[in-house]
């Protein structure tokens, strides 16, 4: 017998992750447990005042958010945009034009769809902090036990090409 495509939201277990002050978010996948290679998918909830993940862009994967309840704020590059229940949000690949992150404001969580594709590798960009990611052999949100690469480092410490060979 084949495993459902089918599952309902309610019947997901969410797992917590939080990091310091202002990042935190209960979070369950739902595309991989399904079969899904290729597309990234998750059941994200964020605590009023937090956000799940810094500001960051990604290189080689565009992500799409929709939101389920409650509301927020997207930083999406230079500008800020409200966001709430039956919103959707598309952050395509590139950039810190196209960095983003979410925000829950209301005195509720918010509640959204994370959804991506699943390039790898991957190069994220965090410009508030100078950092940058490397992830090859799993895209960000997949199997961490496949990735052959996943470093971060500040770019203002980044070495030249030649430098040591």
């Amino acid at each position: 017998m084949t495993q459902s495509p089918v599952i309902r939201l309610t019947d997901l277990t969410l797992s917590p992750q939080h990091h310091g002050t202002r990042f935190e978010a209960a979070m369950a996948a739902i595309a991989a447990p399904l079969g899904a290679t290729h597309l990234g998918a998750r059941l994200v909830v964020v605590p009023p005042g937090k956000a799940a993940w810094p500001f960051h862009s990604h290189h080689a994967n565009d992500e799409m958010f929709v939101i389920l309840s409650g509301t927020g704020t997207l930083r999406f590059g230079p500008e800020s945009h409200a966001v709430a229940a039956g919103m959707v949000a598309v952050c395509p690949a590139g950039g810190a034009e196209t960095a983003h992150q979410l925000t829950a404001t209301g005195d509720q969580p918010l509640r959204y769809l994370a959804i991506s594709t699943m390039r790898e590798p991957d190069v994220m960009e965090y410009p508030d902090s100078g950092k940058i990611t490397v992830f090859a052999g799993a895209a960000p949100g997949g199997d961490k036990a496949a990735r052959r690469v996943a470093a971060s480092f500040r770019q203002g410490d980044a070495v030249d090409y030649w430098s040591g060979e």
